[in-house]
């Protein structure tokens, strides 16, 4: 497993690979959750490798995550900005056939481009991540109100700083109900130590609230959009809301699965995950 960078108008864009792009036909692309980093699929992209050595695997950090660059201050990180991103990045790779992976907020950004670009992508597979988000437009000014009051908040929010990578590890494990050694990739990969102690390397203003959030029926008309082959991939012990997601997938509904774990059930059922995957991509 390689590190690369991608130079992007938007900034540089840090990656993990398996595979040469150039050496093979179809490529792989994950995209991680929010304040995750790529290193979340580092133990499916070794379980994928190992079945198919032949496919290029792809893991980013989003912008403002791990180890790519973040925004200056006085920009922030709207959804729909990761999909221009998306959209520069695949148009540094070979012309592969290219396979979308995205976990929660990569599953949403994955789908908005599959939507929007879909001569890119054959296929679409998406972990505990359906439509975009939405709400009822009626919350719209209350949204941009408290968005707007959470960036002043964050502006005078000191830096929090941790006495060992040790704590790091453990609140993570909190959080995130996971075991260390799943989490170790992704605490390895977004944490730094200076002057001996330890530090989130993820950009602050990730925290701060959206100023906005489409209502059902945009989402729906993204989502009826997606043309190419679609699976969802569930923890059965994760985000009830997806369980009863509300997306019109139009003519072509995802086939949906659901795995032992939660949120992070690609970490939890590795294996698992892995093979759906790779049933996807045999099928293009």
């Amino acid at each position: 497993m390689n590190e690369r960078r991608f130079e992007l108008p938007n900034g540089s864009m840090a990656a993990l690979e398996i595979g040469n792009e150039k050496t093979t036909a179809c490529s792989v692309v994950f995209i991680h959750g929010w304040m995750d980093n790529a290193g979340s699929f580092k133990s499916l992209m070794c379980a994928i490798h190992q079945t198919n050595p032949e496919l290029h695997l792809l893991a980013i950090d989003l912008l403002g995550h791990g180890l790519s660059s973040h925004k200056s201050s006085d920009n922030y990180y709207p959804f729909h900005d990761y999909i221009a991103d998306l959209h520069q990045l695949l148009d540094e790779l070979s012309p592969n056939r290219r396979v979308l992976v995205g976990h929660s907020l990569g599953a949403l950004i994955a789908s908005c481009y599959s939507a929007a670009f879909p001569e890119q992508v054959e296929a679409l597979v998406q972990i505990e991540g359906a439509g975009p988000l939405t709400e009822h437009a009626s919350n719209s000014v209350k949204r941009l109100r408290e968005g707007i009051i959470s960036r002043q908040r964050q502006r005078s929010k000191p830096e929090r700083a941790m006495a060992s990578f040790e704590l790091a590890l453990k609140l993570r494990m909190q959080a995130n109900r996971l075991t260390a050694e799943q989490l170790m990739p992704i605490v390895e990969r977004g944490i730094e130590c200076r002057e001996n102690q330890w530090f989130w390397r993820h950009d602050a203003k990730l925290k701060c609230d959206s100023l906005y959030r489409m209502a059902q029926e945009h989402a729906n008309a993204i989502t009826r959009q997606i043309r190419c082959p679609h699976l969802i991939i569930l923890g059965d012990n994760g985000f009830q809301h997806l369980q009863l997601n509300q997306a019109d997938w139009g003519e072509n509904p995802p086939s949906v699965v659901s795995v032992a774990g939660g949120h992070h059930c690609h970490l939890e059922q590795t294996l698992k995950v892995a093979k759906r995957i790779l049933g996807v991509v045999n099928k293009i």
